[in-house]
């Protein structure tokens, strides 16, 4: 994915759509190898003693969020009033450094991690998972709420203040500032670097061409699939998304969160309105969808392989989807104006309630009440959504249409920032290097509405768990910083030092 000769193909591309076939197929075998054997790493699977195997990934996201959760005595629960606080603005300081406000920072965050895996990752999961699955995405959203906490803290903590006024933040500064205060300046250099070149990977690819991809997927489904007048015209759509993509990003983090902070609520909104429509207009069933949840959570059919099964399928789509211990949306918590790191720590809770807990929820509920799981065997991703969401109103798909192309581009518009300044940590902050990257991520927009590609696909998203390898690495050993400074500040709020009376 990362190789820079794809620009040159893309001009051939564009000149033939005859040759898109052989176009994919070719670089689908130079990365097939590669994505195979970072997938196999990450997808390894490791005996648990009395329950079977798990992936590796699933168990380093999994057991880091349930340690931070006890670690910091459920702080996923206990400070979620004083996030809501700062979220509504009780908290600002206009005075402190920083580019958006705690508001404009989460909605700028949410849209990187709120896409088209709320609406095709759930729907896979609950495919192959059975309902029982969705009840292991809430938990894991939940425990994930912790991890969040610490990494975007800790994103504000560590982050940079560059001449300009602007912020470089997130997982490189605090690996490699964190690690350098513990005498381990080579070890953290090391882990920042790794995270900078697995960020930019996973920005053009899972950030970017899967948005894109998939979006125009869902666009052409509902304009006659194969008989669509879209069949062919992926560069169109590309360059259109592309064009849009653009002129946001050109402006920065500001003009990010300017756009994020309208979109994110006006997407939300949409989809979660439109879903519980369809969720009341078969409210008959919801019972039974519950009852279906629960039990399938602990008594799956043996087709499903067992338990740990249902729980696995879970709690990987729950990481897919709110990017707890992935450290991406560190990045853009670090841009908050703020003079205590802890605040942003609690804003980021509510990111993975959002994302995984409601928006996740709502999309399983109307698979589930719809009867979609059983009437369309076989159907996953977007389509199993589609079709549940048509069983309600014939035209509610348009609606899902428009909300998949807004989520889509709002996670575009937010890993294109992540992969700026992934991209400027390696090769130095200035706007050449900046704008270098943006018209990179510009033309993989459009490769990515052109072809299918599979191998970057899967590279893409093994890159995106290959972030949590060192960024959790490094939220191990700068937690207890983390714990000193909530347990000061948790103080300062109850003696009255810091109050929230505006």
């Amino acid at each position: 994915m990362k190789n820079q000769g794809l620009l040159l193909l893309l001009l051939s591309t564009l000149s033939s759509q005859s040759k898109a076939t052989s176009f994919d197929e070719s670089i689908n075998d130079f990365l097939s190898p590669v994505a195979n054997a970072v997938d196999g790493f990450f997808m390894t699977q490791i005996p648990l003693p009395f329950i079977g195997h798990a992936p590796f990934i699933v168990i380093w996201l999994v057991f880091a969020a349930t340690f931070f959760t006890l670690y910091f005595k459920f702080i996923n629960f206990r400070s979620f009033g004083i996030g809501m606080k700062l979220i509504r603005g009780k908290y600002d300081t206009n005075t402190a450094d920083g580019e958006v406000t705690h508001f404009q920072a989460l909605s700028t965050a949410l849209s990187g991690t709120v896409g088209l895996g709320n609406i095709a990752g759930v729907a896979t999961a609950v495919s192959v998972g059975g309902p029982g699955a969705t009840f292991w995405m809430i938990i894991a959203g939940l425990i994930g709420m912790s991890s969040k906490f610490v990494e975007c803290t800790l994103g504000v903590k560590y982050r940079d203040v560059l001449p300009d006024g602007t912020i470089a933040g997130g997982p490189m500064k605090y690996l490699s500032k964190g690690f350098a205060e513990k005498n381990m300046k080579g070890l953290g250099q090391f882990l920042a670097v790794f995270f900078a070149v697995m960020c930019i990977g996973a920005s053009l690819g899972g950030g970017n061409m899967f948005q894109a991809n998939q979006s125009f997927a869902q666009l052409q489904n509902i304009t006659g699939g194969s008989d669509s007048f879209l069949v062919g015209k992926g560069w169109l759509f590309g360059l259109i998304l592309a064009t849009f993509t653009g002129i946001t990003i050109m402006g920065g983090i500001k003009g990010i969160a300017k756009v994020t902070s309208k979109l994110v609520p006006l997407m939300g909104i949409i989809y979660v309105i439109t879903g519980l429509i369809v969720i009341f207009m078969n409210f008959e069933h919801l019972g039974n969808a519950f009852n279906q949840i629960f039990s399938g959570a602990f008594n799956p059919e043996a087709g499903l392989g067992g338990v740990v099964g249902v729980l696995i399928v879970g709690f990987q789509r729950a990481a897919f989807s709110n990017e707890a211990g992935v450290g991406s949306a560190a990045i853009a918590h670090s841009a908050v104006k703020t003079d205590k790191p802890i605040t942003e720590g609690l804003v980021a809770l509510y990111e993975p309630f959002i994302d995984t807990v409601l928006v996740c929820t709502i999309t399983a509920l109307v698979i589930i009440t719809t009867g979609s799981l059983e009437s369309s065997e076989g159907v996953q991703g977007i389509p199993l959504t589609s079709d549940a969401f048509a069983t309600a109103v014939s035209w509610f798909p348009y609606v899902l249409t428009v909300a998949a192309i807004l989520f889509a581009f709002s996670t575009m518009v937010s890993w294109a920032y992540y992969g700026v300044r992934a991209w400027t940590y390696i090769f130095g902050h200035n706007k050449t290097q900046e704008n270098i990257y943006k018209v990179i991520f510009l033309v993989f927009v459009v490769l990515g509405s052109m072809i299918n590609l599979s191998a970057v696909i899967a590279f893409s998203f093994s890159m995106v768990f290959a972030m949590s390898f060192p960024n959790i690495i490094g939220l191990y050993f700068l937690a207890p910083a983390v714990k000193k400074d909530l347990n000061v500040f948790l103080t300062d709020v109850r003696t009255g030092v810091i109050s929230f009376t505006k």
